[in-house]
């Protein structure tokens, strides 16, 4: 199957780089390599793009897309999280600017065997990087029923993850939950009927929530911001896409704290803790996809894009 993924805000994330002709960007989710292929065609020579992907079909894929811009552009299988390091190993220190696009390929959901998808009868997967040893399966039947609740709420936002937890427990006692089918009838069984017909397939949330975990996401993110702000040079951005609340929420945050990082009380007339801004947030608001884009591609209907900027006296 060919890796085809549609970029999504690719217009404005493009825009949101402020890309310089000689600068030097990541991609730390390359995907099929659609953002990459657009920000290495402004770039003239002295200009580079590195590509981080963990996934080695987006690798492949990417790849022979932007084969054409030779040594414009260097693929590095990884991820993101490790980017200081890629960096430092190609003898980079600074970036002129980075994105992410949080979400997950249309070639990974539609690719019946990486079971991320509760639209195929497959073994339960679900990892973006195949060399990791956790999958989807081990999660459903290794957790308990705390863990599993924690997750499907926490990660899936889903209401009734209190008694779909307890009847994944239930029905794992008899045999191990291997497939996404057996998943689908797990959950369709826990969620009353009534229910089901409201806000799409009854295990959406429950799906997006084992592959969050499974692919250990938001602490990924969490964890990597800051310091992806720190690679930046003066004036230099890091523009990312997420596609749920939970994402967006800690981006939103860790960009709050990096403009603002001050955490002497309010009622101080000047402030003592030392602490320096790191620089501005650029969208007030998150940028979201306009009409024309949600009619081509409705799987872009929960993206948004947040941009931040690094001081330009910022050393």
């Amino acid at each position: 199957m060919t890796f085809e993924h549609t970029s999504v805000l690719l217009e404005e994330t493009i825009e949101g780089l402020k890309i310089h002709p000689t600068g030097l960007y990541v991609d730390g989710t390359l995907g099929g390599g659609g953002h990459s292929f657009e920000i290495a065609g402004r770039l003239t020579e002295g200009g580079r793009l590195i590509g981080i992907d963990q996934d080695g079909a987006a690798i492949e894929a990417a790849g022979e897309r932007l084969s054409r811009f030779g040594d414009k552009v260097t693929i590095v299988r990884g991820n993101y999280r490790s980017t200081k390091e890629i960096l430092a190993g190609l003898g980079i220190s600074g970036i002129d600017g980075m994105m992410l696009d949080l979400g997950v390929s249309s070639y990974q959901l539609d690719t019946k065997e990486r079971g991320f998808s509760y639209r195929f009868n497959t073994p339960l997967d679900m990892r973006m990087d195949t060399r990791q040893s956790l999958t989807a399966g081990d999660i459903v039947n290794g957790y308990g029923e705390g863990e599993l609740y924690r997750v499907i709420r926490d990660y899936g936002e889903e209401r009734f993850a209190k008694n779909i937890a307890k009847h994944i427990v239930r029905a794992r006692q008899q045999k191990p939950i291997e497939t996404t089918e057996e998943l689908n009838e797990i959950i369709k069984a826990a969620i009353p009927a009534k229910c089901r017909a409201e806000g799409g397939h009854p295990s959406k949330r429950t799906f997006q929530a084992l592959r969050i975990e499974c692919n250990r996401e938001l602490e990924v993110l969490k964890e990597s911001l800051e310091e992806l702000i720190e690679l930046l040079k003066p004036g230099g951005r890091l523009c990312i896409i997420t596609f749920h609340s939970l994402e967006d929420r800690i981006v939103k945050t860790a960009f709050k704290q990096a403009a603002n990082p001050c955490t002497c009380p309010p009622s101080f007339p000047v402030c003592v803790c030392g602490k320096v801004s790191k620089g501005k947030v650029i969208t007030g608001k998150p940028i979201l996809p306009g009409e024309k884009e949600l009619t081509e591609n409705p799987r872009a209907g929960s993206a948004k894009l947040r941009i931040f900027e690094k001081s330009e006296n910022d050393c």
